[in-house]
């Protein structure tokens, strides 16, 4: 069986109000049969889930929050998505990834990520999104830091402020990021493991309440 790749391109760096488009190349498997999301790592900041496209009918769905500037394209003969962002701002300086949806809930596959700089250099006006509003869902975590010592369990809670149960799947997903590295699926649906995730987690909840428990390893 080939290996599933999502292969991005390179960093970008950019002044305000130029455009920029991020390309994300899949290999390995069929393009049309999983979805790509896009999501943004800003410097010191949690995962924003920018939105998704429809690689056999080419619908994207964008945030809110993203909706204007962000826009979502797709080359099927050459198994590849695009991210264009358009009048860039200072406050897009971040990592862009894409990760391949396989429509149970799971993201086991992502790019290694692509860093856009936007620097104004010697000028440049930026302004700033008025932003629109909207509904997008809020996840709460808690703790916000965790201590503990070796062979204690772990507990962190994550409450959305809406259900994110659909189709009956609950699309919620938990990640771990350690410095340096992009983030790595643990569990996806909910309950279920990511590909390669060690023995030593469980995860369970539905609606709103989820909790991620980190049992010590034997």
């Amino acid at each position: 069986m080939a290996q599933v790749k999502l292969q991005q391109s390179g960093p970008e760096l950019k002044k305000p109000g130029e455009t920029v488009r991020i390309s994300c190349k899949a290999s390995g498997y069929t393009f049309t049969t999983a979805g790509m999301q896009w999501v943004q790592k800003m410097p010191g900041k949690g995962l924003k889930w920018i939105g998704w496209i429809n690689t056999h009918s080419g619908v994207p769905k964008y945030a809110e929050e993203f909706k204007g500037r962000f826009a979502f394209s797709l080359e099927t003969s050459a198994s590849t998505a695009y991210l264009q962002i358009s009048n860039l701002k200072n406050e897009d300086t971040a990592t862009y990834f894409c990760m391949r949806w396989d429509y149970d809930g799971g993201f086991a596959y992502w790019g290694q990520g692509t860093t856009v700089t936007v620097s104004s250099g010697g000028g440049g006006s930026g302004g700033g999104g008025s932003g629109s509003g909207g509904s997008d869902i809020v996840l709460t975590q808690s703790p916000a830091s965790l201590a503990v010592s070796l062979g204690q369990r772990a507990t962190i809670s994550c409450r959305a402020s809406e259900s994110v149960d659909n189709i009956g799947i609950s699309f919620m997903n938990w990640f771990q990021q350690k410095p340096g590295q992009p983030p790595k699926l643990l569990i996806y649906a909910a309950s279920k493991q990511g590909s390669g995730v060690p023995a030593g987690l469980l995860a369970s909840g539905s609606g709103t309440d989820f909790s991620l428990n980190i049992y010590p390893m034997e």
